[in-house]
């Protein structure tokens, strides 16, 4: 949906009225999303509110893009009837959050770990020896790991390094999600 929603973002000045119509569109979209992440509902609860306000908003959208096409108000090869033309290529996936529990209305995070494995894949060009781009492959992956899980990446890396011992003993104990777990059955409380 992000890839879409920036066609109309990038073509707005040339077609302001169209591109305000399909942007609101998505708009209220994103807004239906944000409330379900706001009220903390479960992937079917998220589906059935976007059933409900959701795909009114989307049924719309997808006749009105059609009815561009089809009463020759679009151009096809213009830059608004490639964008409409990129929606209605893509709808099915576009609209997958409308038919499948917790499916999201946007993969943009799928996006940014993608970019972040295409930023390591640049910066391996220039790792001197192959064991040296497998050691930068490896911190990469923690660190970006340590991100998802919101945690901070060289507080990470100084607890394992404080506990070699412990580490090697359960590994998986010293995860990026559950190490400060461990950290905290470490930590015995003082005496009275």
């Amino acid at each position: 949906m992000a890839h879409g929603r920036r066609q109309f973002t990038e073509i707005i000045e040339s077609f302001p009225e169209e591109c305000r119509h399909v942007l609101e569109s998505l708009g209220a979209v994103y807004g239906f999303d944000a409330e379900t992440k706001a009220r903390g509902m479960t992937a079917e609860e998220r589906l059935e509110f976007h059933q409900a306000h959701s795909e009114p908003v989307m049924d719309e959208l997808h006749k009105w893009i059609e009815a561009q096409f089809a009463e020759h108000k679009t151009e096809p090869n213009s830059g608004l009837g490639k964008a409409f033309s990129y929606l209605l290529r893509h709808w099915k996936k576009l609209t997958l959050f409308l038919r499948q529990a917790g499916a999201p209305v946007d993969n943009n995070i799928v996006e940014r770990s993608l970019k972040m494995a295409i930023l390591n894949r640049k910066n391996a060009l220039f790792y001197k020896t192959l064991n040296g781009a497998r050691v930068g492959d490896l911190f990469m992956s923690l660190i970006h790991t340590c991100e998802l899980n919101k945690i901070n990446p060289f507080d990470y890396l100084t607890e394992l390094l404080r506990h070699p011992a412990e580490l090697a003993e359960s590994p998986s104990h010293w995860m990026p999600w559950n190490y400060r777990t461990t950290l905290a059955r470490m930590v015995k409380p003082a005496a009275a």
